[in-house]
């Protein structure tokens, strides 16, 4: 079944058009992969999934639900969430603070009852610390939850990101580039955390420049080129896919003996291009 729903999008920017009528489908369980040559688009149809920007025409649609026109904190409600490319945490709070931030998406309990300090708000402030410690658990960092976030090592601070997008109870999580800075090593735990989090029942889309990572987790991937896809099939079949290969390695020049110097790789090999 098609969680999310991308049809003739488009957006532009100025004479520049970043997002060319894409259209493609995330089916539920999934995890799905966006790749493509730097100026692709592939955040800005990001940010239009997500409602951080306004799509000049076409139509995203969640659950059955036309997202144009609501508000992040709107979407968000409704079981979509998201991480940045670039870590957006709150500094001066401790990761168990941090994540508890993305529980409160789920709270019942109203700035009133807050300011009275009333019981039930107790009980509920509980249930979010208990949940978020779960959650930072689950992601194999509990014992950092009382360290300020700046303190943590940069895979750590990536974690606590992605515990924080679970605690807002998501369908559906995007994740912008979720391997950027990290090392070998940490792509590898982050890996494994994304299989986590689909073994919860999320689906995942993900933009991701790291190869290795994209072939080893995703079931789909579409491929996007100057704003168009290009692309969108199985990972091996994408490694095989002339268009892909001409893209990511360039024309080769009469009598040359190789393709672009420095280009990415679609192999699969560890080989990042980067944004």
């Amino acid at each position: 079944m098609a969680l999310l729903e991308i049809a003739n999008l488009n957006r532009s920017f100025g004479g520049l058009r970043a997002v060319n009528d894409v259209s493609f489908t995330v089916h539920q369980g999934s995890i799905k992969a966006v790749i493509g040559p730097n100026g692709a688009g592939k955040t800005t149809l990001f940010n239009l999934i997500a409602g951080n920007l306004a799509p000049d025409g076409g139509e995203v649609r969640f659950n059955g639900r036309r997202l144009n026109g609501l508000l992040p904190c709107q979407i968000a409600r409704l079981g979509l969430s998201r991480t940045y490319q670039n870590i957006k945490l709150f500094a001066g709070m401790t990761a168990l603070e941090n994540v508890m931030v993305g529980r409160h998406v789920r709270s019942r309990a109203g700035f009133l009852a807050g300011m009275l300090n009333l019981p039930a708000t107790w009980a509920e402030e509980r249930c979010i610390r208990d949940k978020s410690m779960e959650l930072l658990d689950l992601m194999g960092i509990a014992e950092c939850a009382d360290l300020e976030v700046t303190n943590l090592a940069f895979g750590q601070q990536r974690a606590v990101e992605f515990a924080r997008a679970l605690a807002t109870e998501p369908a559906l999580l995007l994740l912008d580039e979720p391997a950027a800075g990290l090392n070998i090593y940490e792509t590898g735990e982050v890996g494994e955390l994304i299989r986590k989090i689909r073994q919860q029942g999320i689906t995942v889309l993900l933009v991701e420049h790291d190869m290795s990572l994209v072939m080893d987790i995703s079931d789909e991937i579409v491929v996007l080129s100057f704003g168009e896809k290009i692309a969108e099939d199985q990972p091996l079949a994408i490694q095989q896919n002339q268009e892909v290969i001409r893209i990511y390695l360039g024309e080769e020049e009469e009598g040359s003996a190789g393709g672009t110097e420095n280009a990415a790789d679609v192999s699969g090999e560890r080989v990042v291009t980067h944004a």
